[in-house]
């Protein structure tokens, strides 16, 4: 029979497939010998079964769940369900992988009418009694029927109102009794039925609904953005209460071994006195600093020490710790490795290793490769913070600079943001049905909560700057502005935030760029050194290409030659091409842009000082280049001595049905072999020069685009060759070139060896073949790959995940084709995929030379190599 149900003491730390990282970490502390509140763990496989099982949970994994409930009442000295004395317990949720925010829990299950005054009796103190059943009400409402907060708060809010009470805690336990009866009333007109008053019918109903809670709607976006498996399931851990809001000489609270957003060795947290779990991480109350509690609880405090230094010696990593105290005695909740903000993590990763714990390698291994975003864009520039208006201040909660419009709602935020807006979300305090608009901001701006809020935690593990608990804000929801520092900021309108300081500034404050150095310039050496993956970059400018070798790019996998086009003095010139109708007009033309061409060239090749780059040749169908105003229209019209009325009809006649499938690639060069002569002698006429004016040693690489045919390639092919031959000639030189194809097409990759036969080198283009193998287009997926992710058809854009099972079948193919043909064959990818960690990793299997990816994701793709290289030795 199937074991579906573990306790605490039956697992350890290295069963977190099976028990999830909370119920492993549980196991592994108890074995520790440390004081946690005792339960079980419902495994994973038994979160699966429950979506196989049609969304049941099965007999068998019932009967393991109350079989542990007798154990647990056994350890405890408690019966669940008991009038006089009950067992509580919490149910908590817990993944594989860290989460933090997108489960839901429940505490204090297991009361009910009449349990709640036994309860009451028992610990002689009515009010705490009261304080939880109206929790654990609110809770499983929310968690498990799936009804509004919104409801209880304001209930709460209008008797704390009428009682003048200011906090929760100032509530009696006859105020309590209140509001327990008018929960319980919302609750009847809502769902049509009482409260249920059966232990084991809410403790099931609870696993049912943290199972429920894996395929969330935030829960699948969370796992979306961090890679994580739809199959991987939850794990139940179903644990006996501890009570934190028993009075002052109770507590609750969470901490780190580590500042997570610098990284300073040092305890870090926050504490309420007389609270629940839920209260600090909500927000709802603003907490203490842990340190404190050195003056409130001495005792308890250096046992707290004492933990969480032995937590952290023993994972050997930064510890994120959540505990309880009851009536002065420490209880651990849970411990995990911290998230962290990039900066933090890798300056602990440096410091660990300095202090002789891990390994360089497990420090590379340590630091989510992704997260290196958060260290690769712009901070305020220090001329014009000088300058800023300074409205008001609060918690830096996660670092980093943030200028944009202020939005109120996660809707709004995301809606404003695919509209190409720079969002600032301003809430009163941020939940996880937030997500999205969370994602698609700047930075996060919240009236309540403190370091260890939902906010704070979330924005920091996306990278995103957030100040918390900004209680001097007034909000004005109707009207949609906000007040703060004498100023009133309509939505719209733009605010700055520095997540380092805590500082609010009035306006769109400028940013300067980020550089490698310390701790992150250490982390990437490490990388280098382990790597056998080269990174290029996509760049087409020598402006990007100085930024990416300085960010570590070891040449350009990609220059997009038609962007060189769209400069407002260039664009004429080759709309002039387009509308000659003969040879000799379309070489003047081009003659006038080859000079620009070749300028920029240059540019790049003395940037890069002998790292190669490959060049595409021109790939966009002719129509993006056309004039589309009336006004450009005649200009063209005049320039060329045309009538108004030719030319667009010239300009109609490109208009194509399907672009992405029409005319363009090397099917430009095929039609118009001119374009591709201009081209080469622009990159030969500059590599030469370049390589006499400075000494470089420079081979160009020429790539050919959209290839499905050998014969295809080598037409092309031969007009190059031509070219650079004569253009060797007339400048004397023996530089050497190189002439490859951009594998696009998935003809291509099937025809691999033959391809080869003329192609010296393979770049993928991933794009495009994501494109055409799946058959949509990534400008119009987005109108139905949200439906998709609902419905569990793809777990992620394939735009921005390599496909593996379908696109990665054919980069596999088409490099061992490929390579059959010719061994020495340079294979690379410079679709967006060049960034992509888990790409990277594919990119190492299939035995790729290099990746290439935009400016700011090299540092992440050199991390992610040396991941790919370490994890698969």
């Amino acid at each position: 029979m199937a074991k579906w149900v573990y306790m605490f003491k039956e697992g350890n730390a290295n069963m977190k497939n099976l028990l999830g990282g909370k119920g492993a970490n549980l196991a592994e502390m108890t074995n520790l010998g440390l004081p946690i509140p005792q339960g079980f763990t419902v495994t994973t496989e038994a979160c699966t079964d429950y979506y196989n099982s049609g969304k049941k949970v099965t007999d068998d994994v019932q009967s393991q769940i109350f079989e542990a409930l007798g154990k647990l009442e056994e350890m405890q000295g408690k019966k669940f369900g008991d009038n006089e004395d009950p067992l509580l317990v919490s149910v908590r949720s817990g993944a594989r992988a860290s989460m933090p925010g997108m489960m839901d829990t429940i505490l204090n299950l297991g009361l009910n009418d009449v349990a709640v005054e036994g309860f009451a009796a028992k610990t002689g103190n009515p009010r705490f009694a009261y304080d939880s059943y109206r929790r654990f009400i609110q809770m499983f409402s929310d968690v498990v029927m799936e009804m509004s907060k919104t409801f209880f708060e304001g209930i709460l809010d209008e008797i704390k109102e009428s009682k003048g009470a200011k906090f929760d805690t100032d509530l009696t336990a006859e105020d309590l009794k209140e509001v327990i009866t008018r929960y319980k009333a919302i609750y009847k007109s809502k769902m049509g039925e009482d409260f249920p008053q059966d232990p084991k019918v809410q403790l099931m109903e609870a696993v049912k609904a943290v199972f429920r809670s894996w395929d969330n709607p935030r829960a699948i976006v969370y796992r979306r953005m961090n890679d994580i498996p739809g199959d991987w399931g939850t794990a139940v851990n179903v644990q006996a209460m501890v009570f934190g809001n028993m009075g002052n000489t109770s507590g609750t609270g969470v901490a780190f071994t580590r500042n997570p957003s610098t990284g300073e060795n040092g305890i870090y947290g926050e504490y309420l006195i007389n609270a629940q779990g839920e209260d600090v991480v909500a927000g709802i109350r603003t907490p203490q600093p842990i340190t404190r509690l050195e003056e409130d609880l001495p005792d308890c405090f250096k046992q707290f020490m004492e933990i969480a230094h032995k937590l952290e010696n023993h994972y050997r990593d930064m510890q994120d710790m959540e505990f309880t105290i009851q009536e002065g005695k420490l209880y651990f909740l849970q411990t995990r490795n911290g998230k962290r903000t990039a900066p933090a993590a890798i300056k602990i990763a440096c410091d660990l290793v300095d202090e002789g714990k891990i390994t360089p390698q497990e420090a590379v291994l340590r630091i989510d490769a992704k997260s290196l975003d958060q260290l690769l864009h712009p901070t305020f520039d220090p001329k014009a913070l000088k300058e800023g208006h300074v409205i008001g201040s609060a918690l830096p909660a996660s670092p980093g600079a943030a200028a944009g419009k202020v939005y109120f709602t996660a809707d709004e935020a995301k809606e404003a943001h695919e509209k190409g807006a720079r969002v600032i979300l301003v809430r009163l305090e941020t939940s996880p049905e937030d997500i999205e608009g969370m994602h698609a901001s700047q930075g996060i701006l919240t009236a309540r909560g403190g370091m260890t809020s939902h906010a704070a935690v979330v924005a920091r593990g996306m990278g995103t700057a957030c100040v918390s608990g900004c209680g001097e804000i007034k909000f004005n929801e109707e009207e949609k502005y906000f007040e703060l520092g004498g100023e009133r900021i309509n939505e719209g309108e733009y605010i700055s935030l520095d997540g380092s300081t805590g500082k609010i500034y009035l306006g769109d404050i400028s940013t300067i760029e980020a550089s490698v150095s310390g701790y992150f310039g250490r982390i990437m050496e490490w990388s280098d050194e382990f790597r056998t993956l080269q990174v290029r970059t996509n760049a087409d400018t020598p402006a990007d290409t100085l930024n990416a070798v300085k960010l570590g790019a070891e040449g350009i996998g990609l220059c997009r030659t038609e962007h060189m086009f769209f400069d407002p003095e260039r664009i004429p010139k080759i709309r002039k091409m387009i509308l000659s109708k003969t040879v000799e007009g379309r070489e003047a033309a081009l003659d006038e842009l080859l000079e620009f061409q070749k300028a920029d060239f240059k540019a790049m090749f003395e940037v890069l000082e002998g790292k190669p780059m490959t060049v595409r040749y021109l790939d966009p169908p002719l129509h993006e280049f056309v004039p589309t105003s009336h006004e450009d229209i005649e200009q063209l019209a005049m320039d060329m001595n045309l009538t108004v009325a030719d030319v667009k009809a010239t300009c109609d006649s490109l208009h194509e049905f399907n672009p992405m499938m029409g005319h363009r690639g090397c099917r430009l060069a095929v039609t118009y072999p001119e374009i591709a002569r201009m081209q080469t002698r622009a990159v030969m006429e500059a590599a030469i020069e370049v390589k006499n004016e400075k000494g470089y040693d420079i081979i160009p690489e020429i790539m050919i685009p959209l290839v499905g045919e050998k014969k295809e390639l080598k037409f092309v092919k031969n007009i190059v060759e031509e070219t650079a031959e004569l253009v060797k000639k007339e400048k004397n030189s023996d530089i050497e070139y190189h002439i490859g194809t951009m594998i696009e097409i998935p003809r291509a990759a099937l025809l691999a060896d033959e391809i080869a036969e003329e192609a010296e080198f393979f770049s993928f283009g991933t794009n495009d073949l994501t494109q055409m193998t799946f058959g949509f287009s990534r400008d119009d997926a987005g109108k139905f790959l949200d439906a998709y992710y609902k419905s569990k058809i793809y777990e992620s854009d394939p735009f921005a995940r390599l496909d593996q099972n379908g696109v990665g079948q054919l980069v596999k193919m088409a490099c061992e084709k490929g390579r059959q043909v010719r061994p020495n064959l340079k294979l690379g990818i410079c679709g967006e995929h060049g960034g992509d960690p888990s790409s990277v990793e594919f990119c190492h299997k299939a035995g790729l030379t290099y990746v290439s990816c935009s400016p700011y994701r090299v540092p992440i793709a050199r991390l992610a190599a040396a991941q790919a290289a370490l994890n698969n030795k």
